[in-house]
């Protein structure tokens, strides 16, 4: 809570003077849109549309970057930066304690976490948690979420070791007495499948459609949309081009992200590609599209296991205007 305090008082004095910037011997509006982690196949939209220059045609010089000690929330909301990845529970809460960021596309239209746990451990469901370590990062909605899939199986909470495994991957906390983490299958899991380890895994989605909620998510903020509504559109029918390429052809995208940064492990970039392709529109109308029920389902929940004091004005909270029109 403090950190977002901290970031109303910053926002007071920064969103007010915020502006585009046009870069220097150039037309184009200089942006900049920060990552929630380091770069992966959640960002390749981006990258595909800097690569192939949707972004230029659009008028825009844009600038990917990667979050430092302060995230792309707290950027977004001070208007330090224009655009952001975030996430629906992110955004819910920045929200509730008055911090004016809006999500303006959903990057992927489920939920593709879960929790994983080597074959071996033996976790076939939630009930299976009981009697084994969890490694997390010492988040409250962890164990909620625990408690949710775990009551769907009357299983009891009270029985699991929640542990903070600090920033850990999967496969080292593997290694340790830890026996089932929460993943994203779109990466972890496609690594475990290069890797040849197999795992179980057990997604949110099939056991609460409240826990079904986006992530990540693109957002700006409110006085942004409010004096650059252009420029926001622009970005949209961009990244919209670049995410579109990427379901479509997603081996091409990945080499567009390899090529932007290449350290990353090329063999898992194009099997994550391949099988985020299926996932960034799914069965939605177009990609990126947001619903009410989805917000409001999982402000609900979180508002009920009291992760939240206070309930949300949904329909506030995400917009789709600046999608291209169907």
């Amino acid at each position: 809570m403090w950190k977002w305090l901290s970031i109303i008082g910053m926002s007071l004095l920064l969103v007010g003077c915020q502006q585009d910037a046009k870069t220097e011997d150039s037309d184009l509006t200089k942006v900049q849109v920060v990552l929630d982690w380091t770069p992966n196949t959640n960002h390749t939209g981006l990258y595909v549309a800097q690569e192939k220059g949707y972004f230029e045609e659009a008028g825009l010089d844009v600038e990917i970057i990667q979050p430092g000690d302060a995230g792309a929330d707290q950027l977004v909301a001070t208007g330090k930066a224009q655009f952001g990845i975030s996430a629906q529970e992110s955004v819910t809460q920045a929200r509730l304690q008055g911090v004016p960021i809006v999500s303006i596309a959903a990057i992927i239209q489920h939920n593709t976490s879960g929790f994983a746990s080597l074959k071996e451990t033996g976790i076939q469901t939630p009930k299976d948690f009981e009697g084994k370590t969890y490694g997390g990062w010492g988040s409250p909605v962890e164990q909620a979420i625990i408690k949710t899939v775990m009551g769907m199986e009357d299983g009891d909470v009270e029985k699991v070791d929640i542990v903070n495994a600090g920033s850990a991957d999967f496969f080292n906390m593997m290694k340790q007495d830890i026996d089932f983490a929460w993943i994203y299958y779109g990466w972890t899991g496609i690594e475990a499948e290069l890797r040849e380890q197999a795992i179980d895994m057990l997604y949110l989605t099939d056991y609460a459609k409240e826990l079904d909620y986006y992530t990540p998510v693109i957002i700006t903020n409110e006085k942004y949309i409010d004096e650059e509504e252009e420029t926001v559109r622009a970005f949209m029918q961009a990244v919209s081009k670049g995410y579109e390429l990427a379901i479509n052809e997603p081996e091409e995208a990945a080499s567009m992200l390899l090529k932007a940064v290449p350290e990353l492990d090329e063999e898992l970039v194009v099997n994550s590609a391949i099988w985020l392709s299926k996932q960034y529109q799914a069965e939605a109308s177009q990609w990126g599209i947001q619903s009410l029920d989805v917000w409001e389902n999982y402000a609900n929940w979180m508002f009920e296991n009291k992760l939240i004091e206070k309930e949300l004005d949904a329909e506030k909270a995400f917009t789709n205007q600046f999608l291209p029109e169907e």
